[in-house]
């Protein structure tokens, strides 16, 4: 192994030890705790070294966010491939958002609500943004109904979903009705 390709390695393992450490701090103590003089005492690399990879918390959020969309993107999927007909898949897909956004609430934060500096809905969105979108367009779109742009339908629907994971990590929505929330969404607006 060359040398060039072996400090390629060391650097993208660095990197990836700060992006899992501020992850891991995140969903402990939340956002607000992440700061790169913890972080370089938590994975004993000086902030200079931190600051070779990544200028601030603000790209180190860019690039949780863009893992996150990959990983949900992945997780959609897979929910949408292990369920039965139309509306089953629809309801598998808002399903897994949402326990997406349970199991990984500081990562859907660095996603959908933190200054990640990442562009949305433009052309120079990052591609796991855009992949993220086009998994839940892959089941939405058969059922938006005739003549529905199935990218806003996704839009709308997302829209929907976002409202109930931010709802609900807030303690504004009672706990006890998700399945029934998710239900009416699918009901009303998907056509099944």
């Amino acid at each position: 192994m060359s040398v060039q390709r072996r400090r390629e390695r060391e650097r993208a393992e660095r990197e990836r030890l700060i992006l899992t450490t501020a992850r891991e701090i995140a969903e402990e103590q939340g956002w607000d705790a992440v700061t790169t003089r913890r972080l370089a005492d938590r994975i004993e690399y000086s902030q200079p070294v931190l600051y070779s990879h990544f200028r601030g918390k603000r790209e180190i959020i860019g690039a949780v966010a863009l893992e996150g969309a990959t990983e949900m993107a992945a997780a959609v999927r897979a929910a949408a491939d292990g369920a039965n007909g139309a509306r089953g898949r629809v309801l598998a897909i808002a399903r897994e958002y949402l326990d997406f956004a349970v199991r990984h609430p500081a990562v859907y934060d660095a996603m959908f609500r933190l200054d990640g500096g990442l562009a949305f809905a433009r052309e120079d969105t990052p591609p796991p943004l855009k992949d993220a979108f086009a998994a839940l367009q892959e089941t939405l779109g058969g059922v938006a109904g005739p003549g529905v742009d199935t990218a806003l339908f996704t839009e709308v629907f997302w829209a929907a979903l976002h409202g109930l994971a931010t709802l609900g990590q807030a303690g504004r929505i009672p706990p006890g009705s998700a399945g029934q929330r998710l239900e009416l969404l699918v009901d009303r607006l998907a056509v099944c």
